[in-house]
Formats: C-alpha cells, structure tokens, sequence
C-alpha cells in the first residue's frame, strides 16, 4: 500500500508493527463493508455479544459465517491496539505525541465496537430501516476515520523526533482543517449513498437517476445525488491543497511525497467512483471504492502532519 512507503529502510520493530497494525485494521473495516453490502448484518440477530444466543453459532447460515468472522477479526484488532498502546509506552518518552496517539487509537476502537455494538441491537443492520440508521451510519464512518487517523500517526511518529516541533501558518493550518472537514462530508455522503443502494436498489442506472429527482421518493434517495457533486468539488480542492502545501514546504521531501500520493489518489478515487457509479456499485467496486477512500484519508493526515511539523511557510503565501 502507497502509505507504507514512509517506512525508511532501516525502521524499528515498533514502526512496523505500528504500519502492520494499521494495515490490518483496514483489512477488517473492508470485511465491514462485505458484511453490510452482502446484507449480512443480522447474521447474528439481535445479540451481543452472544451470536445468536450461542458463544460459537451451530449449524451457521452463510451470512452467520461472516458476520461472527466479522466478530472476531474486530476482537483481534482490539488486541492488537492494546499491544501497540503497551508498546508505544515503550517506544515513546513520556508526554509524547506517540504515546497520546497511540492512547487515542485504544479508545476509539473501543467506540468502534461500542458503535457496532449499536447497530446489532437496535436492529440497524442488513435491509432494516429505522430513523436513527443514517445518525448511526454516519457517527461509524466518522469514528472509523478518526481511528485510522491516530494509528496512522502513531505509525508515522515512529520514525520522527521524540516530540516533532509545530510550524503552524494560520492561513495554511485553516486550509488543511476545510480539507479535514471537506473530506468527513464527503465520506459521509459516501455512507449514506451506499445506504441508500442497499435500502433501495435500482436496475439500472436510469432509473437511479429517476428516483433521484423523483419528489416523492425517500429523502436519502433525493440525497444521494449531493455525493457525487460533493467528490469532485473536494477533489478538487485537495489537488490544490497538495500543491499549495509542497510549495509551501520549500521542497521538504516528506511533505512533497505525500503531496504527490494524495494528488494521484484523488484522481484514482474521482475514476474509481464513476465507475462504481456506472456499474450500479457492485460489492467488488464498493471495497475499492472505500479502500480508495480510506487511503486518501490517511495520505492527507499524514501529509497535514508531514508539512505542520516540517514545512517551512514563508511570511507571504499566495494561493
């Protein structure tokens, strides 16, 4: 993966196991989405943390198969954060960023679980539909953007100064937040798209678009158009963003490494959701799609990381 290449050649265990952690928690938010998009959701019914009624299910239907796997994949990544917490304690002098990052990846993967937690007991899964279901879906991706933003520092910290300085311009430091907030839009927009294709599917691409503009169809159907346009203007921004940043910099070669991966990522992504679009999003375009998305997420926290710790502003910017 593209964010693995901030690994130097010579890295310390601890930095690897950080990357490997990261690496393996996107695995299980992509077995996530399988269990959402293939409609497997209830494949434990309403218990937790029991599967339906049973420590280990008997006799298991396919979509019990993959929700408990779900289950389990999550349990592990739980552990697996609460090695690299004690190991970060380790790695870390005391009152760094790594060790506070590190923290923070423990407690949002708490909520995380606490989240899924949720969705399985107010029957919030699968083809279900209640009111509260698109708070719930968009309280999970946001969550699961935050955990991937502090294991991804905490990887990246790995093999920076025990406490990097902040070099903070107040324009650029307002740039990255709009692109921050830009990017949370987008990715929630995203959800409730997905959401939507789920709940009520269409056959075609037409009638998608009919029911889009249709006034008498479901409020997240009337919705559902604001993601596309809501992509490519973010896109957008995000490519300037990233040359801005790189100028900025004076060269700096981490800021401009990740510049570089957030520009290509972004036009990857902008490619990969018309085609997902197109294609009515078949399981198979919705794991890249939001693999695309997740890695254009992580490239630009560390590329927001790379230039406020890094960077040299000067004193006129000119946008």
């Amino acid at each position: 993966m593209l964010f693995l290449e901030e690994m130097p050649e010579r890295t310390s265990n601890f930095a690897r196991f950080a990357w490997l952690t990261l690496a393996y928690n996107l695995v299980v938010i992509l077995w996530g989405v399988f269990l959402r998009a293939s409609y497997s959701g209830d494949g434990c019914g309403q218990h937790w943390v029991t599967c339906q009624g049973e420590v280990i299910p008997s006799a298991p239907e396919l979509k019990t198969v993959i929700e408990f796997s779900h289950r389990i994949s999550t349990v592990i990544a739980g552990f697996v954060v609460i090695a690299l917490v004690i190991w970060a304690f380790r790695a870390f002098d005391r009152g760094s960023w790594g060790r506070k990052t590190a923290v923070l990846s423990l407690v949002f993967i708490i909520v995380e679980g606490l989240i899924g937690r949720g969705l399985v007991l107010t029957g919030n899964v699968a083809a279900n539909w209640t009111p509260s279901r698109p708070y719930w879906t968009a309280g999970h991706l946001i969550n699961t953007f935050v955990l991937l933003a502090f294991l991804a520092l905490t990887a990246w910290l790995a093999n920076k100064a025990p406490t990097p300085v902040l070099n903070v311009s107040k324009k650029a430091l307002v740039l990255i937040v709009i692109g921050l907030f830009a990017i949370l839009v987008v990715g929630v927009s995203g959800s409730m798209a997905a959401l939507t294709n789920m709940l009520f599917p269409s056959a075609s691409l037409t009638e998608g678009i009919a029911k889009d503009f249709d006034a008498s169809s479901h409020y997240l159907l009337r919705l559902r158009v604001s993601h596309p346009i809501l992509s490519i203007i973010t896109a957008v921004y995000l490519i300037f963003l990233s040359g801005w940043l790189r100028t900025w910099s004076g060269g700096v070669p981490t800021v401009t490494r990740w510049a570089n991966i957030l520009s290509v990522l972004v036009i990857a992504q902008l490619a990969f959701g018309a085609a997902t679009l197109l294609t009515l999003a078949p399981i198979i375009m919705q794991l890249g799609h939001l693999l695309l998305a997740d890695s254009v997420w992580i490239s630009f926290v560390l590329l927001a990381a790379s230039y406020l710790t890094n960077g040299t502003v000067p004193i006129k910017e000119s946008v």
